[in-house]
């Protein structure tokens, strides 16, 4: 079953670099504009790992959403999903659970054109799409409640998003955001996250980061404190916060490893 809802902007801007789309560039992927590419192109030259680093974070999200799945978890949140790399989060969850629930969101009117891409689920499941920025907690939760149950545990993805919240805001403000979609969701449900951090690699995230502003979005790398806090007042899965990589590595992690660090750290956390 598939849907679609928008609450959100649809106009496409490429007089300024999108997160979603310099992210598809460093992915190799086809749907980013000059701007997106010069920026990914500048921030590569400071931060060679920053291509590692997006790869590292789709594993990340797979692994998370299979371990998540074959525990049990029936519906799945995925915000700042970004442009369609298969395998989706819907497509890792629905493999091991047909009936599985899932709705993506984003804010990028390019994604939403490949909405119909990220719809193709299982006959027996839900698949759906929203259209929201994430700080409109309301409309996502709102549209979400359309596919998902929020009575029943939900996994809760914001993979490499949390970075992007910053200066816009005040920190303080980033958790109370996240404190609010987890307040939102049952006892069982859970939260998975990753971000970079400048913990590893400072002197190429403090360029990194400067490029992004410049360019007019906000970056704000977390050390592992600001990161861990995040996961305040829930169980954190084994084995805790740390390097994305070194989440329950598998074989193309450790190779990965092999090739330098990535600075960036990753966790699952259960809501009790």
């Amino acid at each position: 079953m598939t849907n679609g809802h928008e609450a959100a902007s649809t106009r496409l801007d490429t007089s300024r670099p999108h997160p979603a789309r310099v992210y598809d560039w460093w992915l190799g992927g086809k749907d980013n504009y000059p701007v997106d590419e010069e920026l990914g192109r500048k921030i590569l030259a400071v931060d060679p790992a920053v291509r590692r680093g997006a790869r590292a974070n789709r594993r990340f999200m797979r692994k998370a959403t299979r371990a998540l799945a074959q525990a049990g978890v029936r519906q799945f949140l995925d915000i700042g999903t970004g442009i369609p790399t298969e395998p989706n989060l819907h497509q890792v969850a629905q493999g091991i659970t047909p009936e599985a629930r899932v709705v993506y969101a984003d804010n990028d009117p390019i994604v939403l054109r490949h909405a119909e891409a990220l719809l193709h689920g299982t006959a027996e499941g839900v698949t759906d799409y929203v259209h929201a920025d994430v700080r409109d907690v309301d409309a996502i939760l709102a549209l979400a409640s359309k596919s998902l149950d929020f009575d029943e545990p939900v996994a809760l993805s914001l993979v490499a998003l949390t970075h992007y919240l910053s200066e816009d805001v005040d920190v303080d403000d980033v958790y109370g955001l996240l404190k609010r979609y987890v307040d939102a969701l049952a006892p069982g449900s859970h939260l998975v996250l990753s971000q970079v951090t400048p913990d590893l690699n400072p002197a190429a995230i403090e360029q990194a980061a400067a490029l992004f502003r410049r360019s007019g979005t906000p970056f704000h790398p977390r050390a592992h404190a600001e990161f861990s806090r995040f996961f305040d007042g829930l169980e954190l899965l084994e084995p805790g916060v740390l390097p994305v990589s070194e989440w329950r590595p598998e074989e193309e992690d450790l190779a990965a490893m092999a090739e330098g660090i990535v600075p960036v750290y990753a966790g699952v956390a259960r809501k009790l």
